[in-house]
């Protein structure tokens, strides 16, 4: 098992690019298996779970190639309607091929998927919706099983209860080839939703409405190959800036979404950071010792607090002057990161889906575990920021989201290295 050994105490500086965003090539990659046509997606992340869902589309007869940032996907071979168990327990944004699949071929069986053990992720939203669709549903030993009779969905009034990023997803990739019109009320106004959404009018389908909280969707019969560049990754960048925050320096970041990423940089601001956004980068300049941020920091669906960004600005905050305080609205088990700061000498309280940060003076190094993504991604923001070394595994997690992360962190003149 590979391991990051960080050693902390030495303020960051550099220049750093944006990779291009997860979040959005994901789905983007579920969507080219619609219709016809090669697409070409510019600005890929090179990730664990980019070739992930690279190895779902080749498992269903899609020919699929990424190389130096680009990913190549043609779809006309594409007939097969399973995801094999193996597969889907890889990443947990599998569930998302769930939508595409139906829409090119009318069924598909699939298993819960895996990932991020971050609390349950019910699919209720998404086959409440596909069902709506046309689709019949069944499960038979935890695998299910979509049908939608004569092949094509039809399209449907679909009032979410939450405005749920993967649920708005399944739903545009199954309604995007329908008969008639798709209405979704509701739906995540996720920036990587509007990407999404992009895609897939380049391609030829008609799509209103993304960024809002209704997506009107008109089914079409065809869609064609096209080129595009896959968004910014804001919680790169969010992740990215509070390193700087918290171990002190100056950043310039580069290819960044800036607008997107507000509903972070707002909060950051409050810590004391100076941050000077432009069109398409962000200037930080971390001083001395971070305030604590006074306002409760609640996640929220887009436009609010980022869930993504909790647990990295949290390790910026333990060493703050004074207490903040988070509130976590998405996920049941988005605090498990805690323990490892505790460990390095953090000062947190958790309370149920409320976690309270008392800064204290300094951190310091140990042996600690990530046991998802993000969690990952702030035990080495805190490591940055520590006395001494500290021993960071479980860094596959890491590898899901970041790309050539040690990289990145070395040009800023951060001690790291993978063991």
């Amino acid at each position: 098992m590979q391991k990051f050994i960080i050693t902390g105490g030495c303020r960051l500086s550099g220049e750093l690019t944006l990779q291009g965003s997860k979040n959005s090539a994901l789905p983007i990659m579920a969507a080219a298996l619609l219709g016809e046509g090669e697409s070409v997606l510019r600005n890929c992340p090179t990730l664990t779970d980019v070739y992930s869902a690279s190895r779902i589309l080749s498992c269903l007869g899609c020919k699929c190639s990424i190389s130096d940032g680009n990913a190549v996907i043609d779809p006309c071979g594409a007939s097969g309607s399973e995801i094999p168990e193996e597969l889907m327990r890889e990443m947990r944004s599998s569930i998302m091929f769930m939508g595409a699949i139906l829409g090119r071929t009318g069924e598909c069986t699939f298993s819960v998927p895996g990932g991020c053990e971050l609390g349950p992720r019910p699919i209720d939203m998404h086959l409440a919706a596909l069902r709506k669709l046309g689709a019949d549903i069944s499960d038979c030993g935890g695998r299910i099983h979509c049908r939608i009779a004569g092949g094509r969905a039809r399209g449907a009034k679909i009032n979410l209860p939450f405005p749920s990023v993967g649920a708005t997803e399944n739903i545009i990739l199954c309604a995007v080839c329908a008969e008639g019109e798709t209405i979704v009320n509701n739906a995540a106004r996720e920036p990587e939703i509007c990407d999404l959404c992009s895609f897939l009018r380049k391609r030829g389908a008609d799509i209103k409405g993304d960024g809002e909280s209704t997506i009107v969707i008109s089914g079409t019969d065809k869609l064609h190959g096209c080129e595009h560049t896959v968004m910014p990754d804001r919680i790169a960048g969010a992740t990215y800036l509070s390193m700087v925050a918290a171990a002190g320096g100056e950043i310039i970041l580069k290819n960044t979404c800036t607008a997107e990423m507000e509903p972070f940089l707002s909060v950051l601001e409050q810590t004391g950071c100076r941050i000077y956004p432009a069109e398409n980068r962000i200037y930080l300049r971390s001083g001395a010792r971070l305030r604590a941020v006074r306002d409760r920091i609640r996640t929220m669906p887009h436009p609010g607090f980022p869930t993504d960004a909790q647990a990295v600005l949290m390790a910026a905050l333990a060493t703050a002057d004074g207490a903040s305080v988070f509130e976590e609205n998405i996920f049941d088990c988005r605090y498990r990161h805690t323990a490892a700061l505790c460990k390095m000498g953090a000062d947190i309280e958790v309370l149920g889906k409320v976690a309270v940060v008392r800064g204290v003076p300094k951190l310091r190094g140990a042996d600690v575990e990530a046991t998802d993504l993000r969690g990952g991604a702030a035990m080495a923001a805190a490591a940055l920021a520590a006395e001494g070394t500290t021993c960071l595994s479980g860094i596959s997690h890491i590898d899901r989201g970041y790309e050539k992360f040690e990289e990145a962190v070395s040009s800023l003149g951060g001690r790291i290295r993978r063991v």
